[in-house]
């Protein structure tokens, strides 16, 4: 078995931490959002719905006004606790068997150690004619980042993972077409933010819990001139003091077969 490339109890914990300190959700709420404006548009009423992650405790009312139950689930034990719900890891759980026709998934995908393993629970839990719906980072998220974070390995003489791998919209449209889900759509939303400097953007991904979870990190913190060099190559691609960051929104949704 290859090794994990996340550290689970890491991310429960980067999730907390966002949430004890007021988590940043602008991005999770334009996933929401867009996945709520999504299912309107089917005008179809659901049964029952299982929502993976939930940073904010309004949402499964939200998702409520389009099903008739609602089971909802997040990594982080804090979030679950203020919704009152269940904590999950989504490649190890196990849902009873066909039990929703719609599944909602926002915002934690991007890092689970086995996504096809993931993938296929969800199938498993889903009838037949069913929904499976969502957003997750994709493979271009995070570029001005990279470039900052490769200016401080440099300094320092080493290279070391510091942004997670994400995957592309190709292949998820084949890893769910693989899971046994038919007619899979996968679109990119790209979502440019604009930061006075590289400082105030680690603070937003430590809002959202969205550092760095990677098994393989390194546990030393950058020095003072390896977190310099960080500071000026984010600068270095801005304009007038600010520097814009992108952030790539995969939009997928499939069907289990009738």
């Amino acid at each position: 078995m290859p090794p994990a490339l996340f550290d689970m109890e890491l991310r429960a914990l980067r999730r907390d931490r966002a949430c004890r300190g007021g988590a940043e959700l602008f991005l999770y709420e334009r996933a929401f959002d867009d996945c709520l404006d999504r299912l309107r548009l089917i005008q179809r009423r659901f049964r029952s719905a299982l929502l993976i992650g939930c940073p904010d405790a309004d949402w499964p009312a939200r998702l409520g006004e389009l099903a008739d139950r609602v089971e909802a689930c997040d990594p982080g034990p804090c979030f679950a606790r203020s919704a009152g719900i269940a904590t999950i890891v989504e490649d190890r759980f196990a849902p009873a068997a066909g039990a929703f026709d719609l599944c909602l998934a926002v915002g934690t995908l991007d890092t689970v150690n086995d996504l096809p393993g993931a993938v296929a629970r969800i199938r498993a839990a889903l009838a037949g004619d069913a929904l499976f719906l969502g957003a997750m980072s994709g493979g271009d998220t995070l570029p001005q980042l990279r470039q900052a974070m490769r200016a401080a390995d440099q300094l320092r003489g080493i290279a070391v993972p510091h942004v997670h791998p994400r995957i592309e919209a190709s292949a998820l449209a084949t890893l769910l077409g693989a899971a046994g889900f038919v007619n899979p759509v996968v679109d990119v939303d790209r979502v440019q933010v604009s930061y006075e400097g590289f400082r105030r953007m680690i603070r937003d991904l430590r809002a959202m819990g969205a550092t760095n979870i990677l098994a393989q990190r390194s546990r030393s913190p950058l020095s003072r001139s390896a977190l310099q060099a960080a500071v000026d190559a984010f600068a270095s691609v801005g304009r007038d003091g600010r520097t814009v960051e992108t952030f790539e929104i995969l939009h997928f949704a499939a069907w289990t077969p009738a």
